[in-house]
């Protein structure tokens, strides 16, 4: 059956919950990082290599439990995996407020990677079951616009436990963060639903053919992995790139630009505000065009973003860069998910957003490491973004020959 009409569909109900979700997994669990990271590394006595490896350890936890998704899914479904992957960050963070060098640090923010990949992929493949592939674009979108809110959150929380004379901001912070997530926690472990058939509902946007547009024949087992490789490969170049510039931009702004930590708070979270709206724009414009045409687009901003912060223009331009990076930040990630259930259906997105992001995570794993040792042995990150830019430009050309989905745009 379908929900009275006038009322709202609960499918949205499931996007504002994911919102939250993406908003601690991500917002506050991995992105908080490159805000405190500058703080974190005067008090702890960590290098740029240190403070890379850090980012690259959490990395290492999201790649570790990619694998396990799918099997995780099929023993306790989406709303359990959810709430126990941000009950796990919850309580890392809370120990990362008592870290005291760097092994108990990369050892906590790995067990935080954990717990992110736990809820991020699942909560981001939920959305396929929930919203038809003609809305699925712009709800993902939706979802992804979480991360931003917490990255304003970071970028506002810091200046003021500075304003307010609290000692060891970062670990204050750290601390306020696990109890946010905790609260998220409970929040998605009482209202997500695994499926739209568990309240007697179709999912948004879904017609009275719905059942046989998703009984539609599947590709080859061979046609798939060719696809989901492609796509994945693309999806690496992603990770690689876009966790440069959010690991170590506000590093960047203090020790290149020499700006103090209220300014460089102020410009992160202008990015978090910018990529709010990031994801469902590129969600909405890739359902209109296509995955395809939306992920070249993507990239071609990106790769503009990263070349401007890799020429060290100034402030005018090094502006254009931050704003740049912002309304495309949660781009790449949105019509991902979207193509994986575009691919694979509703009911298979959960393994196909598991394989492509594995590269994904590789990417991610990658990225910091690299930069931070490309920083410490040349004394700038220009080379790092740099190097960003050239990937992404080489995703814009391997996007180009993506296949559609037979029987999506």
């Amino acid at each position: 059956m379908d929900r009275p009409r006038g009322r709202l569909h609960y499918g949205w109900v499931v996007v504002a919950c994911g919102s939250l979700v993406l908003f601690a997994c991500l917002g506050l669990a991995r992105f908080a990082y490159g805000m405190l990271l500058p703080s974190m590394s005067a008090d702890l006595a960590l290098s740029y290599a240190d403070g890379g490896a850090i980012g690259t350890g959490y990395f290492v936890g999201y790649l570790a439990v990619v694998v396990a998704i799918p099997f995780l899914l099929g023993r306790v479904g989406s709303r359990v995996l959810v709430a126990a992957g941000l009950a796990l960050i919850a309580a890392s963070l809370a120990g990362l407020s008592r870290g005291t060098g760097f092994w108990p640090v990369l050892a906590l923010y790995t067990v935080t990677g954990v717990g992110s990949g736990m809820a991020n992929i699942t909560m981001v493949a939920l959305i396929s079951r929930w919203f038809a592939p003609s809305m699925r674009g712009r709800a993902a979108g939706i979802v992804l616009g979480g991360n931003g809110v917490g990255i304003i959150l970071s970028g506002v929380l810091v200046p003021l436990l500075e304003d307010a004379g609290v000692g060891e901001v970062w670990r204050a912070s750290w601390l306020i963060l696990a109890g946010l997530t905790a609260g998220v926690a409970l929040v998605a472990g009482t209202l997500l639903r695994n499926d739209p058939a568990d309240l007697g509902l179709r999912p948004v946007g879904a017609g009275p053919l719905a059942a046989a547009t998703a009984a539609k024949p599947a590709p080859s087992r061979a046609a798939e992995r060719r696809l989901l490789v492609h796509l994945g490969l693309v999806y690496a170049l992603f990770g690689a790139t876009y966790i440069i510039y959010g690991t170590f931009i506000v590093t960047t702004l203090v020790d290149a630009y020499r700006y103090p930590a209220d300014i460089a708070g102020t410009l992160w979270a202008w990015i978090g505000f910018l990529s709010i709206f990031s994801g469902a724009s590129f969600g909405a414009l890739s359902d209109r065009i296509g995955r395809r045409g939306g992920l070249m687009a993507a990239f071609s901003v990106l790769t503009a973003a990263f070349l401007l912060a890799a020429l060290e223009p100034g402030e005018p331009l090094l502006y254009l860069s931050i704003g740049l990076f912002g309304i495309a930040a949660w781009s790449v990630p949105t019509i991902a998910s979207a193509a994986a259930g575009d691919y694979l259906g509703p009911l298979r997105a959960a393994a196909g957003l598991s394989f492509i992001t594995l590269f994904f995570a590789v990417g991610q794993v990658a990225g910091p490491l690299s930069a931070g040792a490309l920083a410490e042995a040349l004394g700038s990150f220009a080379p790092a973004y740099g190097l960003a830019a050239g990937l992404t430009a080489l995703a814009v050309v391997l996007a180009a020959f993506l296949k559609p989905p037979a029987g999506n745009a």
